[in-house]
């Protein structure tokens, strides 16, 4: 299934966590790290094990827990109890494919096997991000531009050029690996112009979704993501002159050349639109 909205909800907050698949999210992720309190770790994965063990709680999404990096045994030993209604896990600061691998062995000590989505958000994630979207568990990686910018001492901008190379690194790591690639939060939760923008951009650079931290945020970011009716016509005819002229290396379609390559963006587009990557 598409992964264009991935929205976040703080573990502690049951009911916003009930509320969150209504959002349009096509994931929600229940937060058990930088959205729960010290203080409140052990009432938060509480409520997110009773909001995954609800029979009434049965979404039509995917649905995520992101664990503390500090304490995952602790997390996963509550959050798993039971029957959970849970998909994936997602794994904080991820730095090297071990710590993956770790997560998943963590999983399986546990008699559970889910797919993880790595966050590169820190120097070393970001330069380690080839080997931690080829690990076996890996199904997404994720960047992360605030934790990152903190890690190197930069000063996050508008422009966001000091992240940009952080940013296509993750991109092409995950393309390379055949996994998704999610972009990072955008923090201004009423900048739904500069959302839409920072949105666009993120798919023009190949991100499949990107991140949200609040419901409003989700229809917007969605359709940034969504092919159009346009493109997704156009695609269709490329598709159809292809199978039409098999073997033959270019095509012509509206006037214009295909080749290989634009055939296989159209392929990408046909493959969202339907549910694909």
């Amino acid at each position: 299934m598409p992964r264009r909205t991935l929205l976040f909800s703080p573990g502690d907050k049951p009911a916003m966590m009930r509320k969150a698949p209504g959002s349009g999210a096509d994931v929600v992720v229940f937060d058990l790290e930088d959205a729960v309190a010290p203080e409140r770790k052990d009432a938060g994965r509480e409520a997110v094990r009773e909001v995954l063990t609800d029979p009434d709680f049965d979404p039509d999404c995917e649905v995520c827990v992101r664990v503390s990096g500090h304490a995952t045994g602790d997390d996963l030993d509550e959050v798993l109890a039971g029957r959970p209604r849970l998909d994936a896990v997602m794994l904080p600061k991820a730095e090297s494919a071990d710590d993956v691998d770790a997560l998943a062995a963590e999983l399986a000590v546990r008699g559970v096997e889910l797919p993880v989505f790595a966050l590169c958000e820190t120097a070393a994630g970001v330069l380690h991000a080839e080997s931690i979207a080829s690990a076996d568990a890996t199904a997404a990686v994720a960047f992360g531009a605030e934790d990152l910018s903190a890690d190197i001492g930069a000063s996050r901008t508008e422009a966001g050029t000091e992240v940009l190379y952080a940013r296509e690194h993750v991109v092409l790591a995950a393309s390379a690996a055949g996994v998704d690639a999610i972009d990072t939060v955008f923090t201004d939760i009423e900048g739904t112009d500069r959302l839409a923008e920072e949105s666009a951009f993120a798919r023009d650079l190949g991100y499949d979704g990107k991140m949200a931290i609040h419901p409003a945020q989700v229809p917007v970011i969605n359709e940034a993501f969504t092919p159009s009716d346009e493109q997704v016509a156009w695609a269709r005819r490329v598709l159809a002159a292809r199978d039409e002229h098999d073997g033959e290396g270019v095509l012509r379609v509206d006037g214009e050349m295909i080749d290989a390559p634009l055939i296989a963006r159209a392929e990408t587009v046909v493959e969202r639109v339907e549910g694909g990557r």
